[in-house]
């Protein structure tokens, strides 16, 4: 049993994070140009005029919200990273392959132990949860949208129109919020207990390195904040986004494979600071920062995309009721479709 396997006394060791994902600039372009990439099968109302500038504002959100309160702060803040030692484990129990369906049964491992949050972190889990939100929010819009035309009654097709307009509002918040994990999820020093610096860890790598400068006193809040600021653009990233991707997998095998590939670029990024390419500016530490970023935006993309998709076989109210026999007219709405009293 793994939880036998584990040291309290090399996970006590074990810390959190200091800094949070990209800095303000680098949410806005990964949550800005997610919308900017995205096709004309989506909802128009997301490409509507200054919607894609909201949604952009909104991927700052979350890292605005630290400093509410102890409770606020403990239960939150965890959700933007996680930290995978070397030996590939979260805290030394579960790889990113062998994530249990629920937050609160990774949670309970870690519990078992006496190890409570911020211990490891739960990025994947703030990704995967808000990505099903977004599908319910598209499920619910497109029910709208069907009942806002053919409901029996003026006041039930009116009620409908309105209630469709706030999801809108709603989808476009929930959008917003979530592309800021997604954009955690590129950052190789969200996934890494090498969070900002590798000098407690057995391995050649040493920090502060001399290629960094004693000007700068923290890696991980440089690279994400002001290097992005000041080495980055919009029109960068959009060059750099894949096209889109379709995984043809849950976004339980999605995520954790998108975690993957980011952990992959943690040594890359050591070896590329040791040599000065963030102290200098070099076009390969420019060109690796943009496409990680790059990289959150196109997954960010592909979820939105994913998350339309998979709403037309979503279901809606109470009792459920599937969306795919709303849009076919097979089911009429009425305002009690959505829970009645």
């Amino acid at each position: 049993m793994k939880l036998a396997l584990v040291s309290m006394s090399a996970l006590a060791l074990i810390t959190a994070p200091a800094a949070f994902g990209w800095g303000s600039t680098g949410h806005e372009l990964v949550s800005g140009c997610a919308i900017d990439g995205l096709s004309k099968d989506v909802p128009a109302f997301l490409r509507a005029k200054g919607v894609r500038d909201e949604i952009a504002l909104l991927g700052r959100e979350p890292d605005r919200w630290k400093n509410a309160g102890r409770a606020h702060d403990y239960e939150r803040d965890p959700g933007h990273y996680i930290n995978i030692g070397d030996d590939g484990l979260a805290a030394r129990i579960y790889s990113l392959d062998d994530l249990p369906v629920a937050r609160s049964d990774f949670e309970m491992a870690y519990r078992l132990m006496n190890i409570r949050p911020p211990v490891p972190g739960y990025l994947p889990y703030s990704i995967i949860d808000g990505y099903q939100q977004i599908v319910k929010d598209f499920a619910y819009w497109r029910a709208d949208r069907i009942a806002a035309k053919n409901a029996k009654t003026a006041e039930d097709r009116a009620w409908f129109a309105a209630d469709m307009k706030l999801r809108e509002m709603l989808t476009i918040r929930d959008i917003g919020v979530w592309t800021h994990y997604v954009g955690d999820g590129s950052q190789p020093l969200h996934v890494s207990e090498h969070h900002d610096g590798w000098s407690k860890y057995p391995d050649p790598m040493t920090y502060p390195p001399a290629g960094l400068g004693a000007e700068i006193t923290g890696i991980h809040s440089y690279f994400e904040g002001p290097f992005v600021r000041k080495n980055v653009t919009a029109d960068m990233v959009r060059a750099k986004m894949p096209a889109y991707a379709d995984c043809k997998c849950g976004i339980e095998k999605r995520v954790p494979e998108y975690l993957k590939k980011t952990l992959g670029y943690v040594t890359p990024f050591y070896v590329m600071m040791q040599a000065g390419g963030f102290r200098d500016s070099t076009a390969e530490a420019k060109s690796f920062t943009v496409d990680r970023i790059a990289a959150g935006a196109a997954e960010a993309r592909d979820m939105i995309e994913d998350a339309w998709k998979a709403s037309a076989n979503s279901t809606v109210g109470w009792p459920t009721i599937n969306v795919a026999d709303i849009e076919s007219g097979k089911v009429i709405l009425t305002r009690a479709s959505f829970g009645a009293d």
